[in-house]
């Protein structure tokens, strides 16, 4: 195993994509969500935002770094099933779930647009012309619906009249930084990238009095933590109690994304000092691998090992990695894909097993419920080519 050789992570993107491909394939529109180990469908009507977008994405990454026309007919695929199933032409949203077809939740979370901007995004890197006027009215939906000038981050959820909650998150921000970054990539418009940054300035001033900068999950309408929010649901699957290390790892990796885009000074220093004292906090020193969730006195308050926090947590040590040239960010680049490889990766059938026990065993034998289609993982891969060709080039 090189973990420094584009083979080598081409070969686990090509291996985890064949996981679900063409299985996950719903000829009658989107794709299928929730998939056992072996690859058996479990369940065919019930439909999740994240998920029928993160598959455009998916698909999309796929079809940009090799994979070609067939990959880009199903990204497509995916996009109408967005349109056709998950808009609401009443409520001018996208359903939050559905069910044979049928809305069953019409909340109106930015955390979903976010990532129906992210699919459109990549849908018009890879080279579908035709996402681009997709990819401005959802921003458009998100400034109107979402966006808080005074505040310089998103709101997070309202109901299908578009009343917003009292509620505000740092991770559908996260994600509408994440997506704002590809947007730009994607058109060149300076705008998407100023708002990224001011989305990242923001959600990392909110959090200056923490000792090492940390970002806390929950908060009010005037973005004042909630400490108490989801503190008897900590494993919440989006709105987790706790600090999230691969929270921290995750803005780790954008800010430096952000950094290589526009080179302010405070960037670079505030990824390695979430980096760098999550993992330390984060890391079982007894079982391997980084734990979920941190309380506010830095003890561990979910020792479950989730698949996307290592890899956004490699991704981002790769990312360190090549701007600082640090030996530190490598090393643990090289201790979380060992973990990973050992205990998370899927040998026989292929992706990645999504949560562990802290002793790493497996809970179930579901591999794919709603939001996972192994975007995080495949992305972290991509993530780490690019940015080892761009350190091949730098030292050529």
């Amino acid at each position: 195993m090189n973990v420094y050789d584009p083979a080598f992570l081409a070969a686990q993107v090509r291996k985890t994509m064949a996981f679900y491909h063409p299985r996950a394939i719903d000829p009658q529109g989107g794709f299928y969500h929730y998939l056992l180990d072996d690859g058996t469908i479990l369940e065919r009507e019930h439909r999740h935002l994240v998920s029928s977008a993160r598959y455009v994405v998916t698909y999309a990454r796929y079809a940009r770094h090799g994979g070609g026309d067939e990959y880009r007919h199903w990204a497509r695929h995916g996009l109408a099933y967005l349109e056709a199933a998950h808009f609401q032409t009443a409520t001018q949203g996208y359903a939050w779930t559905l069910d044979g077809g049928v809305v069953e939740d019409d909340t109106n979370h930015c955390y979903g647009l976010a990532f129906v901007l992210l699919a459109y995004a990549e849908a018009l890197r890879a080279g579908i012309d035709e996402a681009r006027a997709g990819l401005h009215a959802v921003h458009r939906l998100l400034q109107k619906r979402f966006w808080e000038p005074r505040w310089q981050r998103f709101a997070d959820e309202a109901d299908r009249h578009w009343r917003v909650s009292a509620y505000r998150g740092q991770n559908a921000n996260m994600h509408g930084c994440e997506a704002l970054i590809a947007a730009h990539e994607a058109t060149g418009d300076a705008a998407f990238l100023d708002q990224a940054l001011a989305i990242a300035r923001a959600i990392t001033s909110a959090n200056r009095d923490h000792p090492h900068g940390w970002i806390w999950e929950h908060y009010d309408a005037q973005w004042r933590p909630d400490w108490d929010y989801n503190r008897d649901a900590p494993a919440h699957l989006f709105r987790p109690w706790g600090y999230q290390v691969g929270h921290q790892t995750e803005w780790a990796k954008l800010l430096v994304m952000l950094e290589r885009h526009r080179p302010e000074p405070w960037l670079i220093p505030a990824a390695e000092r979430l980096f760098l004292t999550s993992v330390a906090a984060g890391w079982d020193r007894t079982h391997g691998g980084l734990v979920y969730g941190l309380d506010p006195a830095q003890r561990v308050c979910d020792g479950d090992k989730y698949f996307w926090v290592q890899a956004e947590s490699l991704a981002a040590a790769a990312l360190l990695g090549v701007r600082t040239r640090r030996p530190a960010y490598w090393r643990w680049y090289e201790r979380l894909w060992d973990y990973s490889w050992r205990h998370l990766i899927d040998h026989r059938h292929g992706a990645w097993y999504r949560i562990l026990t802290p002793d790493n065993r497996r809970y179930s034998d579901v591999k794919s419920p709603a939001g996972k289609v192994d975007y995080h993982t495949m992305g972290a891969c991509h993530d780490v080519m690019a940015a080892l060709a761009r350190r091949n080039v730098s030292a050529s």
